[in-house]
């Protein structure tokens, strides 16, 4: 018989309230257990000393007969010095999925494609400025031209 050391749920609706129990890993979260020895109230601040509470002996008891903890009754036995507990490192978990990938890298196209758009828009404008002060240029030193021509034709 494989025994864990767990959490069984009781309260109410958005009110939990944790037993700390030894049960059978077979039987149901909150079904049947062997023996309550603590509890855990998640809705009392961090700080308090009524948050979680541990009958030390008799987890030392089971924990020498072979009763798993599991992952958050771990985190409890490690604040109370009772076990170690490895941090775990998942960097796996922080990366994005494949689908916000494709959106990433469809919005960054979208961003080149709108980018090299106004950077030719930009080079046509100031090619038709540069056009048209060229023209400008050119009238203005037609009419200099022709002003001259009209200054000799009437001397």
């Amino acid at each position: 018989m494989s025994l864990k050391i767990r959490l069984s749920r009781g309260g109410a609706k958005k009110r939990p309230f944790y037993r700390i129990v030894v049960a059978d890993s077979r039987s149901p979260r909150d079904g049947r257990y062997i023996e309550k020895i603590g509890t855990f109230n998640p809705l009392l601040p961090r700080d308090s000393d009524d948050r979680i509470k541990l009958d030390t002996d008799r987890v030392k008891h089971w924990l020498s007969n072979g009763a798993l903890p599991t992952d958050r009754v771990l985190r409890f036995l490690d604040a109370e010095g009772l076990m170690k507990r490895e941090p775990r490192n998942n960097p796996e978990k922080a990366k994005p999925g494949k689908k916000r990938l494709e959106r990433e890298e469809a919005k960054r196209a979208a961003e080149e494609a709108k980018a090299a758009e106004a950077k030719e828009a930009a080079e046509k404008e100031a090619a038709d400025a540069a056009a048209a002060a060229e023209e400008e240029a050119d009238e203005e030193a037609t009419d200099e031209v022709a002003a001259e021509e009209a200054k000799e034709a009437s001397e």
